[in-house]
């Protein structure tokens, strides 16, 4: 009997270890723009422009845990992993929320933050950011706009400031101790040399027809290894070249020598764009990431959204972030050896056959030149079943988006992939189409389902929000467990607004086919003006699109530039005096191709 009884048990436990061991392990992982539950603005409300923002972000660790302090939210963000963040509605705060704010942990025993739209220098205090209670110091200058404030091992204190295409970034010195008040005189520091560096030229793709100066703005400081990090945006926060640059020096007063792998945070291509007006903090396991912001811009060019790179210094002591494949999925903060890099999981989504249940409007937009936008109305087709098609849900485009003719359970998208694959998460990008909220507004919900399907005609429930309390304008959701899949389906129940609106339906994982081959007769021309470089090379059959990578070494090629479906590229945004190295890659839903040697354009 007791023989038996083993016997029973072992096979019991056989089975149990199979079970376990079919059990995939997900990873913890994220995916820009950042899934949090973005405010309505204000500004522009007098135009009837209703659409969701966060801009400008100022991330602190305090005590272990992190706080995120985004423009005009009317209150700031917590997380205790860098991933999940859940908003904090102060007791006080400044009238129209803050404006580009900094914040400063002193020591683990105080937080202290600024950002008065008004542009004073007011400085708010708190010990206890969880509970929302603020306290102001007396107003200690004006006429400050986009302020850093940075406390020195010393407790020297120093306010940094600056937004304009004409005045430079300044600063001035504080006593920390006495209402902050100024003890030093102004001094100014750096200023841009557009000239000289092509990144900081105005302009989508830094050109612009008749404006030439970029703006500089959102100081912000970092200090590691004794040196002194002066991190600057350029060159205006609508454009996909939107990014972070730095000076270096070994005093926060300066003077600063210009970084020569610079911008050192830089995303142009790909879905989301922009990588810029951000800060860089620690974690507590000791990496370092940049928060910054993206562009979406399209129902107003100061429509954006966040996002968050891990960041490193070499052993020149440059600082960089790693942007490669930035809106693909990438490993949480808390992974052991990879922490922000892309996972592994590809686009499984794109250029996806896609039915709708209505269609008030489907609308094609661009940025022309950073004022105007180039729009165009999509005429209503259907297919041979009589469906609603929509080409603009698959497109990798935040800006163009369709417009349901009603937000209710009857509305509708379903994406027939290209080929199958294995599913991992889904990233559900929602569009804000004459919303009528135009201010912080609690209780907005996302309730949805999502189907997958290997036919067409079976279909398994794979995500279920159709009661859900979440409020998630980016929805980034990944499976407790990968399925395999060919169809997708949307299913809606109600979301904030009139009609339900989407600007981008994207499915990741792993598909079943090959990854694209290397990629051959790669070639790189710095043009007479050698800021500008011409790019081509063979396409890749089987290609969805390449990664151009550069920098100023074989070893150091931290930029990146993604694109789709083409075979040549023109960019702009070299440093007129700096020899690079270019290198290039293919990709598709399988995977990524071996990059090519990298190749010395001087």
């Amino acid at each position: 009997m007791m023989k038996q009884l083993s016997h029973i048990l072992a096979s019991v436990f056989l089975l149990l270890g199979s079970a376990l061991q079919a059990q995939e392990i997900i990873p913890e992982t994220y995916c820009n723009p950042l899934d949090i539950d973005y405010t309505y603005m204000v500004y522009n409300s007098a135009k009837n422009q209703s659409y969701r923002s966060g801009a400008d972000p100022a991330v602190v660790e305090f005590r272990g845990e992190y706080y995120m302090f985004v423009t005009r939210s009317f209150g700031y963000w917590h997380s205790t992993d860098l991933v999940n963040w859940h908003f904090i509605k102060p007791e006080k705060w400044f009238f129209e929320g803050c404006n580009a704010p900094t914040a400063f942990n002193y020591k683990d025993s105080v937080i202290y933050f600024a950002g008065d739209p008004a542009g004073y220098g007011s400085i708010l205090y708190t010990d206890n950011p969880k509970a929302g209670k603020w306290q102001p110091t007396a107003s200690i200058s004006y006429n400050i706009q986009d302020s850093e404030l940075f406390i020195d091992d010393d407790g020297k204190t120093y306010l940094y400031w600056g937004s304009s295409n004409v005045h430079p970034i300044r600063v001035k010195m504080l006593d920390k101790d006495d209402r902050f008040l100024e003890t030093g005189v102004t001094k100014e520091l750096i200023n841009l040399v557009e000239s000289e560096h092509g990144w900081e030229r105005f302009g989508q793709n830094n050109f612009h027809p008749t404006l030439k100066e970029g703006y500089m703005e959102g100081a912000s400081m970092t200090k590691h290894n004794g040196k002194y990090y002066l991190q600057y945006a350029a060159p205006g926060t609508q454009f996909n070249v939107y990014g972070d640059g730095a000076y270096v020096s070994d005093s926060p007063l300066g003077p600063f020598e210009y970084m020569k792998n610079n911008p050192m945070s830089f995303k142009p291509g790909g879905f989301t764009n922009g990588a810029g007006h951000g800060m860089t903090m620690q974690q507590t396991n000791g990496q370092y990431w940049h928060f910054a912001t993206m562009a979406l811009a399209s129902n107003s060019q100061w429509e954006r959204r966040l996002c968050m790179f891990p960041t490193y210094f070499d052993d020149e002591g440059l600082m960089h972030s790693n942007t490669h494949y930035g809106d693909y999925p990438r490993f949480g903060p808390d992974h052991p050896t990879k922490p922000g890099e892309h996972c592994g999981w590809m686009l499984l989504s794109y250029k996806g056959r896609t039915t709708v249940s209505s269609s008030e409007m489907q609308i094609r937009k661009s940025t022309s030149d950073g004022v105007e936008f180039d729009i165009v109305e999509m005429p209503l087709k259907k297919n041979d079943e009589g469906e609603i098609i929509s080409e603009v849900l698959t497109d990798e485009s935040p800006k163009s988006y369709w417009v349901a003719k009603a937000n209710n359970d009857e509305q509708w998208v379903e994406v027939e992939m290209k080929e199958p694959g294995k599913i991992y998460a889904f990233q559900l990008n929602f569009h804000d189409h004459e919303s009528g909220i135009y201010t912080r507004v609690e209780g907005l919900r996302h309730r949805f389902t999502l189907e997958v399907s290997e036919d067409g005609e079976n279909w398994e429930t794979v995500v279920d929000r159709s009661d859900s309390y979440k409020d998630a304008p980016n929805a980034y959701i990944v499976l407790n467990q990968p399925v395999e899949g060919k169809f997708v389906r949307y299913n809606n129940v109600k979301v904030p607004g009139n009609n339900l609106a989407l600007s981008e339906i994207r499915v990741f994982g792993k598909g079943f086919g090959k990854k694209p081959a290397e990629v051959k007769d790669f070639t790189v021309n710095r043009e007479e003006d050698r800021r500008d470089a011409s790019l081509s090379w063979k396409p890749v059959k089987g290609a969805q699109g390449y990664n151009i990578r550069w920098g100023i070494a074989p070893d150091k090629l931290y930029h990146s530039w993604l694109v789709y479906d083409v075979n040549e590229h023109f960019m702009r945004c070299l440093d007129r005096d700096t020899k690079y190295y270019f290198s290039i890659e293919a990709f598709n839903e399988n995977g990524i191709s071996e990059k090519t040697e990298a190749i010395e354009v001087e």
